[in-house]
């Protein structure tokens, strides 16, 4: 339920990011319509209704999960922590118990060492339990490392209750493990258990102490609630008196005491704090979504009535200002040639075609497993270059869109890091420069886009090899 909750919110910052790039009028009218709707179905509107509405009236042939899985990333990212938390908890559990059972036939087992560990154990589950309460985050180095501190990600409130469940989950591996590891040991080894301790302690004194940790489980397997004589008959010291007259069968009766101490105070917390973790971050998640900037200006289209002005002035004619971060630059050389929503049709001349090892298509009718398809070779490729590099072809007078943006998104994480993208932008008349207001909004799409990486390009009409690019945008005025 947790997660489902973090992949609405997730799919809601996504999407209000995304109607970032379209007009207040347009959002208006699509999300009032959606309130009308949902009011004449008796209906109350809702985050879940709303998303679920965009994902009904978005592309054509688009799977139905493909906006959810791009939203996925950052908790994609959170699992793969969770599960390298429970692959450590599983090795650190089994060789930690390995360690303390160690008998080489001499020295007896420690229970005092084993009671100190499981002390240690329940003392870190309940400090964790306590920082995912009051929100405290003492994982920041780590979460730096593992590049999970996004400023921007809606999921930052959520990261210290995120990171105790993570740790909760490699408790729990690790606490099973180490019951995992005593029961085999217990199966193919004869342990001999013992206490000591340095301290003047009598048997009837570490008796009642025993009996105080044996008292969760003492009606459920009173076999594993030791007695006088038992603490009696198995205390040993370094040097001392010879043992010997002691019965050496005795020894081993204190594993099912070591395994529900195991149980009860090394497992048990952290299975409490993973289900305590689960609660907050429910709950938490649904404040934060509840509280998301977008959701005032959400609930403000839908509950205001559409009023149409009949103004017809407008800035639509004004030219952007192109001195902005996000320059023209000079195309890298690439071998791979990639048309946005038929950039090709009609047929680009071969100046502009020729020469790449790989052409290929993406968006427009093409299903989103086509446009998978298509970033899978690129990568098979791109892996095998120095200095990979790729050329998007698209129309110029077409604004970018969302689709490209998520397009881009996935080819940056399947392809290298060092992959420059060049966005080639071309008017109808592949023989003129594209005009300053269509090369605008390109230039702003890539600087939303905010990766180094990414870049936008002009041919150089003046030059008989139109793979040769001049650097923007003193070329356009």
């Amino acid at each position: 339920m947790a997660n489902s909750t973090l992949r609405r919110l997730l799919a809601f910052d996504r999407q209000i990011r995304r109607d970032r790039a379209q007009s207040p009028v347009f959002l208006h009218r699509r999300d009032r319509r959606f309130f009308l709707d949902c009011e004449a179905r008796g209906q109350t509107p809702s985050t879940e209704h709303w998303l679920a509405h965009l994902e009904r009236v978005g592309r054509p042939g688009a799977e139905a999960s493909g906006n959810a899985t791009s939203a996925d990333q950052p908790l994609r990212r959170w699992q793969k922590l969770t599960a390298a938390f429970t692959l450590s908890g599983v090795v650190l559990g089994t060789i930690t118990m390995a360690g303390l059972l160690y008998y080489d036939g001499g020295q007896r087992i420690n229970l005092t060492l084993l009671l100190a560990f499981a002390a240690l154990q329940c003392l870190l589950a309940l400090i964790t339990i306590g920082q995912s309460a009051v929100n405290w985050q003492p994982w920041r180095s780590l979460l730096k490392r593992v590049k999970l501190r996004d400023s921007d990600s809606p999921l930052k409130p959520l990261t210290p209750v995120l990171m105790a469940r993570t740790a909760h989950v490699g408790g729990v591996c690790f606490g099973l493990a180490s019951v995992a590891t005593l029961l085999v040991l217990v199966v193919v080894e004869d342990l001999a258990f013992g206490w000591s301790t340095t301290l003047d302690t009598r048997g009837d004194s570490f008796h009642q102490l025993l009996s105080a940790i044996a008292w969760p489980w003492h009606t459920i397997w009173p076999a594993a609630v030791p007695d006088l004589s038992l603490v009696e008959a198995t205390r040993f010291f370094r040097a001392g008196p010879d043992t010997s007259s002691v019965n050496p069968a005795r020894w081993g009766d204190w594993w099912p005491f070591v395994l529900m101490t195991w149980l009860f105070y090394v497992v048990l917390p952290r299975l409490f704090g993973l289900v305590i973790a689960q609660v907050l971050l429910r709950v938490r998640a649904g404040r934060a979504l509840a509280n998301h900037p977008g959701m005032v200006a959400l609930e403000y289209r839908m509950e205001t009535p559409i009023v149409d002005t009949g103004n017809d002035q407008h800035d639509a004619a004004n030219s952007p200002d192109e001195h902005i971060a996000s320059q023209c630059q000079a195309l890298p050389h690439s071998q791979i040639l990639i048309y946005w929503a038929g950039a090709n049709d009609p047929e680009l001349p071969d100046s502009l075609s020729a020469g790449h090892l790989l052409t290929g298509a993406a968006g427009g009718q093409l299903s989103l497993a086509q446009d998978h398809q298509t970033i899978k070779r690129c990568a098979d490729l791109l892996k095998q270059q120095e200095r990979p590099a790729v050329t998007l072809v698209t129309r110029a007078w077409e604004p970018p869109i969302a689709e490209l943006a998520d397009f881009i998104q996935q080819a940056r994480e399947d392809w290298p890091n060092n992959t420059r993208l060049a966005i080639l932008p071309l008017a109808g008349d592949t023989a003129q420069l594209t005009t300053p207001n269509q090369l605008g909004q390109w230039l702003r799409f890539v600087e939303r886009l905010k990766d180094d990486q990414i870049c936008i390009s002009q041919p150089d009409l003046s030059s008989p090899d139109s793979r040769a690019f001049e650097h923007q945008p003193e070329g356009l005025t």
